[in-house]
C-alpha cells in the first residue's frame, strides 16, 4: 500500500507551491491528503482549477476548515478535530 502524505497549505501565498507537490506525489503513487487551511483560495485561476482536477482524477484528496472553499471549489469539509485526526494517521505531513 501506498504512503499517504499530507499537504498542508497554510499559507495563502504558497498555493501554487503545495497543489504542485501533491501532484508531483500523486504522480510518485502515493496516496496524498492536501489540506489548505485557515483561509480561502485566492486567485483562483484556470490553471489552478485544472490542476485540482487532475488531483481528483488522480485519486488524490482536498480537504479544507474553510467552508468557502468547500461551496466554491470542491473541497471536502473537515473540522480542525477531524483534520487532526487525518494528520496522525499521515506517513509524511509537508507544511506550506
Amino acid at each position: 500500500m501506498a504512503d499517504t502524505i499530507a499537504v498542508l497549505i497554510k499559507d495563502k501565498y504558497q498555493q501554487y507551491e503545495g497543489l504542485r507537490t501533491s501532484l508531483g506525489l500523486l504522480l510518485e503513487m502515493a496516496q496524498v491528503q492536501m489540506f489548505v487551511l485557515n483561509h480561502e483560495i485566492a486567485n483562483m485561476d484556470e490553471a489552478y482549477s485544472e490542476n485540482m482536477e487532475f488531483i481528483d482524477e488522480m485519486e488524490g484528496e482536498r480537504f479544507t476548515n474553510n467552508i468557502e472553499n468547500a461551496e466554491k471549489y470542491g473541497f471536502k469539509f473537515a473540522t480542525n478535530k477531524e483534520i487532526g485526526k487525518m494528520l496522525k494517521q499521515a506517513s509524511l505531513i509537508i507544511p506550506f
